[in-house]
């Protein structure tokens, strides 16, 4: 029986420099040629997906993009959840309120508004990354497809927020200023769900790799789950094993942990 494991990008398969072990690339080609699913399960929305290292020099059988509401297998659409224009109207009007620096995330695009942003020095590397794929807001006001977004909260009524859009949003705190805006119910563990009903996979047979606060019902939901070295806390409490760090091959020996490689 093949067995699906899933990979969350960002501290996982490389590290905030967008380098990648060459013990992971050999390791998750190892694994196919076992006969067994690689998966990538990002909080990215797969615009922000597009390392050739990632996409050809590691390859992978399909993309769970955007906290489970994006799916792609083997390069084809399967599942695309795009925020209606309602909601994305409801978000703007819920941050414009409170003054709040925001990111939409979809499938072809990220749209932002620089002067937002100021020297973020983050955003200004994922503009750079991008090219093409990051779009002002203005440009395509009243047109857009997303499927998430985040917020950069630094002032304002944060618990209004939450108030205001508990009904029809969850929101993900990766710090208590940076958060992720996902239609209610969504999660990297809804999108495994969904991938191992359209592939008939057991749920005793995955595995997932994480390492952050996005990555908890993921771990939580598939069989194995495990955190890596250089992980958060809640994400070691969250898995059933822990592995190395990126660099000290823990993709690599978490894979032989499970007999997987």
């Amino acid at each position: 029986m093949k067995k699906a494991v899933f990979f969350d990008i960002d501290g996982t398969l490389w590290d905030h420099h967008m380098k990648i072990p060459e013990s992971t690339v050999e390791a998750i080609h190892r694994l196919r040629e076992n006969g067994n699913y690689a998966f990538i399960c990002s909080g990215r929305s797969r615009a922000a997906i597009r390392a050739k290292e990632l996409l050809e020099g590691v390859g992978f059988d399909g993309i769970l993009a955007a906290c489970g509401t994006y799916i792609e297998y083997k390069g084809e659409i399967v599942y695309n959840r795009e925020l209606s224009k309602e909601e994305t109207e409801e978000l703007f009007s819920c941050f414009q309120k409170q003054r709040t620096p925001i990111v939409l995330e979809g499938k072809q695009y990220l749209y932002a508004d620089m002067n937002d942003f100021g020297d973020n020095t983050y955003i200004l590397n994922l503009k750079k990354s991008l090219g093409e794929g990051f779009q002002p807001l203005d440009v395509h006001a009243g047109n857009y497809h997303t499927n998430k977004m985040t917020a950069y909260f630094t002032k304002g009524d944060i618990e209004a927020v939450k108030r205001d859009l508990n009904n029809h949003f969850d929101l993900i705190f990766h710090t208590t200023q940076v958060f992720e805006i996902v239609p209610k119910g969504y999660s990297k563990a809804k999108g495994i769900q969904w991938i191992c009903e359209y592939l008939k996979i057991p749920r005793e047979d995955t595995y997932a790799f994480g390492d952050s606060v996005n990555d908890l019902e993921m771990l939580s939901y598939v069989r194995h789950g495990i955190a890596m070295g250089n992980g958060t806390d809640i994400a070691k409490k969250a898995a059933d094993y822990i592995t190395a760090d990126l660099w000290d091959d823990g993709i690599m020996q978490g894979l032989k942990h499970f007999s997987l490689i």
